[in-house]
């Protein structure tokens, strides 16, 4: 092998070769086995973190004949080396009927890209009313000082969007379920209706990862993660991807690389770690969450759960059809109570830490407030709303954890 010789051959879509991989392999085997080329790895288990700038040539007549396609050849390192491409591959992978998968350095960024792939001047997003505050953020700024109209729509609107797509809408962006209120939208029926009008659909599908839902199977374009969650799952590294459909490809490809967006290939390797093991872990995140879940449902204080996989959730009966699974992270609305009260639960637990982010071992709580980012459908609730997601401690230690701050919430707010 000469130097910067390395690259791989043939299809861009398995992480082995065609005839290697059984086509009824399950999820959790693909995520031990997928993205570990062979002159990746190169007789090691994981893929080595490769470091790079400046790639080396044997003679003008190799640098121009792989300048003629750059995917999964080294190049240059912002273009990548086998340290982002294992990653890549895998969630590749892990997406029935996609084409590749890009790595970008946070799931804002992720985002971002994906919309700038998609969208130009005069045209039209229709946004949902849900969204993650950050990709409300781009809407009302970059975007619109790049003359894209916002439009934000009702969670639940279904096939009903058919009717909000205009002469100019060029793109439906959906989060399901939604990371504050987590209603959860008819995927299959939005991508219909957008499809039928030559409209671009792009989902934020962090919430689930493509082990609980398979975004381009279900008529996606681009799924976006912020693999900064349940991919890393460790808590120290941000990371975003973005797996495309053959349609979508292209000019996500030319977007991301005329943008310089660049995955660092330490945060590359951390992603790939942690995704090994991110079935075990979403499990017991599930199952955990689940049961303090319904705990909390039996408790006066609450006076609702907002958890996807529980009936009273908006669009519960659309995740018992689309959806294999549930994550850690939901919300509850307390009963009656005011900030000070609300402060006095959270502030007081022992095991969940106050911060942002989530999909990590370890347990979270934030105090949110949904209202003021609501615009098409008016966010009401019997009180206030917090937000958890349950890592891996033991459940009954993090039930025990809350029963004594909803004793503080009661005192307080008595």
């Amino acid at each position: 092998m000469g130097r910067g010789r390395l690259h791989a051959q043939g299809t861009r879509r398995r992480g082995v070769s065609e005839g290697e991989r059984d086509a009824e392999q399950q999820p959790a085997t693909t995520l031990v086995t997928a993205g570990r080329r062979a002159e990746w790895t190169q007789g090691i288990v994981n893929p080595p973190v490769w470091r790079a700038s400046t790639i080396l040539y044997d003679n003008v007549a190799d640098l121009k004949e792989r300048q003629k396609d750059t995917h999964h050849r080294l190049y240059y390192g912002r273009r990548g080396t086998p340290t982002q491409w294992s990653l890549a591959d895998a969630l590749t992978e892990l997406e029935p009927g996609a084409e590749a998968t890009l790595l970008y350095p946070s799931g804002v960024a992720a985002v971002a890209t994906a919309l700038l792939a998609v969208l130009k001047p005069g045209d039209e997003l229709l946004m949902v009313d849900s969204a993650y505050e950050p990709t409300r953020a781009l809407c009302g700024g970059l975007l619109k000082r790049l003359g894209v109209t916002t439009r934000f729509y009702d969670p639940l609107v279904g096939a009903g969007i058919a009717g909000m797509i205009g002469e100019n809408t060029r793109a439906v962006f959906m989060e399901s379920p939604g990371s504050l209120t987590f209603e959860v939208q008819d995927v299959p029926a939005i991508c219909a209706a957008a499809r039928a009008r030559g409209v671009t659909t792009l989902l934020d599908n962090t919430w689930a990862t493509p082990l609980y839902f398979r975004a381009i199977e279900k008529g996606v374009d681009l799924s976006i993660l912020a693999c900064t969650k349940y991919v890393v799952g460790h808590s120290d590294a941000m990371l975003g991807s973005v797996t495309a459909a053959p349609s979508a490809w292209s000019k996500l490809r030319q977007t991301t690389y005329q943008l310089g967006q660049h995955a660092a290939p330490d945060d590359a390797w951390l992603g790939s770690r942690g995704l090994r093991t991110m079935g075990v872990r979403l499990a017991q995140h599930q199952a955990s969450a689940l049961k303090v879940a319904r705990w909390l449902g039996e408790q006066p204080e609450i006076a609702r759960v907002l958890h996807p996989a529980l009936p009273d959730c908006p669009g519960h009966e659309t995740w018992a059809r689309d959806f294999t699974g549930a994550s850690g992270l939901f919300g509850v609305v307390l009963n009656g109570g005011d900030d000070a009260a609300r402060a006095a639960l959270i502030d007081g637990l022992r095991l969940f830490g106050i911060g942002f982010s989530w999909g990590g071992f370890e347990s979270l709580v934030v105090p949110a407030d949904p209202a003021p980012l609501r615009s098409a459908v008016p966010w009401s609730a019997e009180g206030l709303l917090v937000r958890l997601h349950i890592g891996l401690e033991d459940p009954d230690d993090l039930i025990a954890d809350l029963a004594a701050g909803l004793a503080r919430f009661r005192a307080a707010a008595s």
